[in-house]
């Protein structure tokens, strides 16, 4: 007799990375809800996209505002919000010109771009860009050339020339790298996708020497680590650094989807037609933010991310004495917790199951994102729900290994 089989439910979204079952439909600060309106502590926040976390007031209000006045007109013509945000960041971050995109793969790219057309017409031609191994700059063909993520390398040949691999924080690599043809070195001040891994002052320090040295471009890619992520409203400030050109995202909008290239003025070398997009400068984006980044830049609120920052690593480092894992790292509300075993997986579906949302980094680290507006007592919750989490876990492989 043949056993009836229900028919599997079709999913019209493509299987891009595997996703829990859950079906969110609604957050509110720290908080996010899913259809059976159960409540999850949100320590991704969009992978360290919703700086103010979900829906805050300012966002909604500037939404609601520029709609009714202007959608988007051309990008062939200048509209008030990317103007009056090109002004602000500017003005906050020593650059000469911004431009602005979608996401920030869009930005890196335009950031390579500028930088070879720099190299064009400043050295003679020179057009490759020595990037870092674990380094992540975005998923378009051009970007992921230029990341050192394990395993791109065989997707989606034949890959874009032109990026040459250093190893992180080994000046002498980078040394070595330096040719007739390096026209820019590209980094992220924190590889956070290789498991939230800080530059050394030293490091980062050395880069700018090498490349006032050699009249090379040094560009930071600080789509994670801008916009406050750090504990300052960019990252470069912690170095004591300034890089010729600067890529922003992810929490430079809160929420909604807007990226930015920024540029000293010796770097300012696109003419017209050589970089666009429909959506480039979007009004309704900008306003957005630029309610943001106003909140983002008061010296008040970039010391409450250092004073959550603190109280986070303590929990953090609390947590490791004891169940004997490994290191904390990171900077700001950028935080990893190093377990000494590929467990992360089984540590992320347990805190989901709990309530709490974290991110598996690497297979052995995990990675922590809140709301840059968090309080103290969503930090102590978060630590205390991850607390469970790795006692319920370790119990289970001990088990395991027992059995």
């Amino acid at each position: 007799m043949q056993t009836r089989t229900e028919p599997q439910q079709h999913n019209p979204l493509m299987q891009i990375t595997p996703r829990p079952a859950e079906i969110f439909v609604r957050g509110e600060g720290a908080w996010l809800w899913d259809a059976a309106q159960q409540r999850y502590l949100d320590w991704l926040q969009g992978w360290a996209v919703n700086a103010l976390g979900h829906c805050p007031p300012v966002i909604t209000e500037a939404l609601q505002t520029q709609s009714a006045l202007l959608l988007t007109p051309s990008p062939a013509l200048h509209n008030l919000p990317s103007m009056q945000l090109a002004e602000r960041l500017c003005a906050l971050s020593g650059f000469h010109q911004a431009f602005f995109g979608c996401t920030g793969a869009e930005a890196n790219e335009g950031a390579i771009k500028l930088a070879r057309k720099w190299g064009r017409l400043m050295r003679d031609g020179a057009h490759e860009i020595i990037t870092f191994e674990n380094a992540f700059h975005g998923r378009n063909l051009a970007t992921m050339a230029a990341s050192g993520k394990p395993g791109w390398d065989a997707l989606f040949p034949p890959h874009m020339p032109g990026f040459i691999k250093a190893q992180f924080n080994n000046l002498a690599s980078v040394k070595e790298a330096i040719g007739k043809r390096t026209v820019a070195i590209m980094l992220e001040p924190v590889q956070g996708e290789a498991g939230v891994r800080p530059a050394t002052r030293e490091f980062i320090q050395g880069l700018r020497a090498l490349c006032d040295r050699h009249g090379l471009l040094l560009i930071f890619d600080e789509v994670q680590t801008g916009c406050g992520r750090l504990g300052s409203l960019f990252g470069f400030e912690h170095y004591g650094v300034r890089p010729d050109i600067l890529t922003l995202g992810k929490g430079l909008g809160g929420g909604v989807p807007i990226s930015a290239l920024l540029a000293q003025e010796h770097c300012c070398v696109f003419e017209h037609g050589e970089q666009g997009g429909t959506y480039a400068g979007n009004p309704l984006m900008c306003a957005v933010s630029l309610a943001v980044l106003n909140m983002l830049a008061q010296p008040a609120f970039l010391a409450h991310v250092r004073d959550m920052s603190a109280l986070l690593r303590e929990g953090l480092e609390s947590l490791a004495l004891q169940f004997d894992l490994g290191e904390v790292r990171g900077e700001g509300l950028l935080m990893a917790l190093e377990l000494g075993q590929d467990s992360a997986a089984d540590v992320v579906n347990t805190c989901r199951q709990m309530g709490l949302l974290v991110n598996a980094a690497r297979p052995h680290c995990l990675r922590f994102m809140p709301r840059l507006n968090s309080t103290a007592e969503e930090i102590r919750q978060g630590l205390g729900i991850l607390q469970d989490a790795l006692k319920h876990v370790g119990a289970e492989l001990q088990m395991q290994s027992v059995a």
